[in-house]
């Protein structure tokens, strides 16, 4: 898979620097492996939040154009979860952006949720809800939690502290998205749906393979797992590794116990794959893997797997006869190798800390696919109206070795932009909205308009 230039120059420029306090309390981590259990199941997680679940509408705006309710709500993931969730988070805030007059008898409303870095309501208001409302297309903007006006005091910009910050921003968004959806069917709106570019695509998967009924579902800039963004993406390279490995070295709750907690869902060197490995070539007797395949492996991906490996902790192999004389026939010559250029987004420095770090870079991908694969959750109700929209050479969200988003969700439609992460929310936004659009009438054609509403706003 390419890497688009764009993304690698945009990232080096950014100062951002993410986890810059390491993992996260050990004890912390296992209160959230465990209640992730119970919100990937769509039975179990849609029970968490009442259907009446108060929410408060604070303020009205009628625009020319628009009308603009502000409203705020407790986080459920804080009630289920006590002392997990930093005060400042704990609040929910949000938007919601209404025509005038609607146009028919369905009142399709959207939620968007927001990418790295968008904080508040103008961004996502500005380029994607108000064009939507052009369409007949009404939307919630929901602040994100550790951003905007949720965003604790010590922490700069969207460099969130800790590791386990993002899976309790997660499990906050699929929450207090269940308390809006739910919300939003009292009041008489439907069809819904769901949206979000790059990590807020992701989160807005998360969110809606928790909704026991049809949902639009647009992800944009997003695939099935968050651990290639962090350990592949260009995005490893704002992360402190060196740091990261040596709270894993030192502290035994996170090597011995909670690295034995997760799996790796997917094997990273399954990918393009263009020759066949004898059976029983590798034996890899590793608690991380899960369904590990490797009877297909490039080359490559052979020598870069057993180069990294070399005395690390949790990853252990054993290379058999047949491997042997594998690695030394011509298929598997150095020079071959050699001709393979490195990836694109990663300098000679980069290269080394990964090498000297493969313990955390492990632990990292086992703990990421442990909260955010989407094989580790429910598919969506109706997948039919599900349209992801990726981009061709995606630096930040890398797409080899990680499971095919339409093996996870059959029926799913995958459309591509050809450039990079940068490019594609630069100049294809249109083609996001047109997505939302066109799932949105999908949807109107398989339900009824909704029942009015004894509420109005």
């Amino acid at each position: 898979m390419r890497v688009s230039r764009l993304d690698v120059l945009y990232r080096k420029l950014l100062l951002s620097k993410f986890f810059t306090k390491g993992w996260g309390s050990p004890e912390n981590m296992h209160r959230l492996f465990d209640f992730r259990h119970i919100i990937s199941d769509r039975n179990s997680c849609y029970k968490l939040v009442p259907k009446d679940f108060p929410v408060n509408v604070i303020n009205i705006v009628r625009r020319s154009d628009c009308r603009i309710i502000e409203g705020t709500f407790r986080s459920p993931f804080a009630l289920h979860l006590p002392g997990l969730v930093p005060e400042e988070v704990q609040d929910c805030y949000f938007q919601m952006v209404l025509p005038l007059k609607w146009n028919s008898n369905y009142k399709p409303i959207c939620i968007h949720l927001a990418g790295t870095g968008d904080h508040y309501f103008w961004r996502r208001r500005t380029m994607m809800a108000e064009p939507l409302l052009k369409n007949g297309i009404g939307a919630i903007i929901l602040e994100n939690p550790y951003y905007g006006v949720r965003k604790p005091k010590d922490q700069i910009r969207s460099s969130v502290h800790y590791v386990s910050d993002i899976f309790v921003m997660g499990g906050c968004l699929i929450l207090e998205c269940l308390v809006l959806l739910n919300w939003c069917e009292r009041l008489g709106f439907g069809p819904l749906g769901v949206t979000g570019i790059s990590m807020g695509g992701h989160m807005a998967s998360l969110a809606a393979s928790n909704w026991p009924k049809p949902l639009v579902l647009v992800p944009c800039l997003s695939w099935s797992t968050a651990s290639s963004v962090f350990t592949e993406g260009v995005m490893s390279e704002s992360i402190d590794w060196e740091m990261l490995q040596i709270q894993y070295e030192t502290n035994k709750l996170y090597c011995d116990t909670l690295s034995k907690r997760c799996k790796i869902v997917d094997n990273p060197f399954a990918c393009d794959l263009s020759r066949s490995v004898p059976e029983g070539a590798l034996d890899l007797p590793i608690h991380l893997f899960d369904d590990l395949n490797v009877r297909n492996i490039t080359p490559h991906q052979l020598i870069h797997f057993l180069n990294c490996s070399t005395n690390c902790r949790d990853i252990t192999y054993k290379i058999s006869s047949q491997t042997k004389q594998l690695l030394a026939s011509r298929e598997f010559a150095l020079l071959n190798l050699l001709k393979e250029p490195p990836p694109i987004g990663y300098s000679k420095k980069t290269r080394e800390i990964k090498r000297r770090t493969k313990e955390a870079l492990w632990f990292m991908r086992g703990i990421m696919d442990e909260c955010t694969h989407l094989k580790n959750f429910s598919v969506p109700y109706d997948t039919s109206l599900v349209i992801s929209i990726c981009a061709t050479a995606d630096g930040y969200v890398p797409r080899s070795g990680v499971s095919n988003l339409a093996d996870i969700w059959p029926g799913v439609t995958i459309k591509y932009v050809d450039c990079g992460h940068v490019g594609a929310y630069v100049w294809y936004r249109k083609i996001f909205r047109e997505a939302i659009i066109s799932a949105f009438e999908l949807a109107k054609k398989k339900m009824e308009p909704p029942s009015p509403s004894l509420y109005e706003i």
